[in-house]
């Protein structure tokens, strides 16, 4: 329903942001709280086999929703299996490398479950957007990331990219309520501001990206995130499916358990 057929042209305003599958609130949540615990059943699986691996990209426009989905979806999870990152403006010594460089030195290991909280995707979104580089430059990283990304599949990793699909007079609202409420005074930066008159050019800039890099093996989806509680569900089934895809099984026991005794 949400995810981008590969080099299909995805337009965002074709996509209602408000859209919940028929569900209401009290519906969504019950069918969250069973589906989070057997992801915690699953997550515990992964880290079990340590066969594969799950990177799970969130991206969205500022207040899309990425630090809410974090904490709800995989905040109850194991931390020792899931990791989160944080993807800021790079440093000077990352700007050194290569822009994947600091990208795959946080990729998961067999077992883990990654997030990335923005992610090497900035570096064909707001880097074009901004003007940070040439075009000769960002032209040429879809298919780097594509080529990278198939790197990390061909070895066991499992790709799921989530655009968190808010419109912009949802944005509004959110904004405002951070100017409104001390306790979100901390979330309060004056960039987001500026850069929400930027809207059509990032919406532009995402088009491309779906359009260009969602791939059979590492998928792009459209989610629906106005509404929290929805955005948190879709989410998290579709982690839950592709973990069920996997077919896991615990491994058998490395010794003859019928002849331990424990005294």
């Amino acid at each position: 329903m949400f995810r981008c057929e590969p080099g299909v042209r995805h337009r965002l305003s074709r996509r209602d942001p408000d859209a919940v599958a028929g569900l209401d609130k009290e519906q969504g949540q019950e069918q969250f709280e069973k589906t989070l615990k057997r992801l915690q059943e699953l997550e515990f699986l992964l880290y079990a086999e340590n066969k594969h691996s799950v990177l799970v990209v969130l991206q969205a426009m500022d207040a899309g929703g990425k630090d809410g989905t974090i904490r709800s979806v995989f905040g109850p999870l194991n931390p020792q299996s899931c990791k989160v990152t944080s993807f800021k403006a790079p440093t000077p010594v990352e700007l050194s490398h290569d822009f994947l460089w600091r990208v795959h030195a946080v990729t998961p290991r067999l077992g883990e479950i990654a997030v990335f909280n923005r992610s090497h995707y900035e570096d064909v979104l707001i880097a074009r957007v901004k003007n940070l580089v040439p075009k000769t430059i960002w032209s040429k990283r879809y298919q780097q990331i594509n080529d990278f990304e198939r790197l990390l599949t061909e070895n066991g990793t499992h790709i799921l990219k989530f655009f968190l699909h808010i419109s912009k007079d949802e944005q509004l609202r959110r904004l405002t309520k951070r100017l409104e409420d001390p306790t979100r005074y901390w979330k309060v930066d004056l960039a987001d501001f500026e850069e929400r008159k930027l809207w059509g050019d990032y919406e532009k800039a995402y088009e491309e990206v779906f359009t260009r890099c969602s791939t059979d093996d590492a998928p792009w989806y459209i989610i629906p995130a106005n509404h929290k509680w929805f955005r948190n569900l879709a989410i998290a089934r579709i982690l839950m499916e592709t973990l069920e895809g996997l077919q896991m099984k615990f491994p058998a026991p490395k010794y003859d358990v019928s002849k331990i005794k424990v005294k």
